[in-house]
């Protein structure tokens, strides 16, 4: 896709700040690309002193200095602050390594449902990883070790043969 189709499913699910670097300098690109939800709009070449200096004025401007900022979610045994990057797991603390932060706060998000190895792969990893089943494979047993009472009888995370996880808490 290509910087303002980008642009434009940014904006569909989040407001953070967005400015737009460019060899394009037609007055019909950059107001396009303003008008689809970019904050600023640039042209190449630029100083690195003007960059910075769009980039203060737009952050001044954001909601939360720029930050998105997630609700924590409790849901059984589990407790999510993203904006921390924190898990309670029964109480106490589980120190996750940022992957195996993602891929569990994302099932969390959802619940008894079954997630896709595809599904999975592409909203942790991107898009271009969504045939690599052994990453999840391998990040799926790293977070069952570290949360699951007994990571050989998961409780927690459930696999569904063939198709994906499950997030029961």
């Amino acid at each position: 896709m290509n910087g303002l189709e980008l642009c434009r499913e940014i904006r569909k699910l989040s407001d953070v700040p967005i400015i737009v670097l460019s060899v394009k300098g037609e007055e019909k690109t950059k107001i396009e690309a303003l008008d689809i939800g970019a904050d600023d709009y640039i042209t190449k070449p630029f100083s690195i002193d003007e960059l910075l200096a769009r980039i203060r004025a737009t952050m001044r401007r954001a909601p939360n200095g720029g930050e998105t900022l997630e609700k924590s979610i409790e849901i059984g045994d589990f407790s999510i602050d993203p904006n921390a990057r924190q898990i309670l797991v029964r109480g106490a603390e589980v120190h996750l390594t940022p992957k195996e932060f993602e891929l569990l706060a994302y099932l969390m998000k959802n619940p008894g449902k079954v997630i896709t190895h595809r599904t999975l792969l592409e909203a942790v990893w991107g898009g271009n990883s969504t045939e690599q089943n052994e990453y999840l494979r391998v990040f799926i047993g790293q977070l069952r070790k570290k949360i699951e009472p007994n990571p050989s009888k998961p409780r927690y995370i459930l696999t569904d043969p063939w198709v994906g996880y499950r997030f029961n808490p």
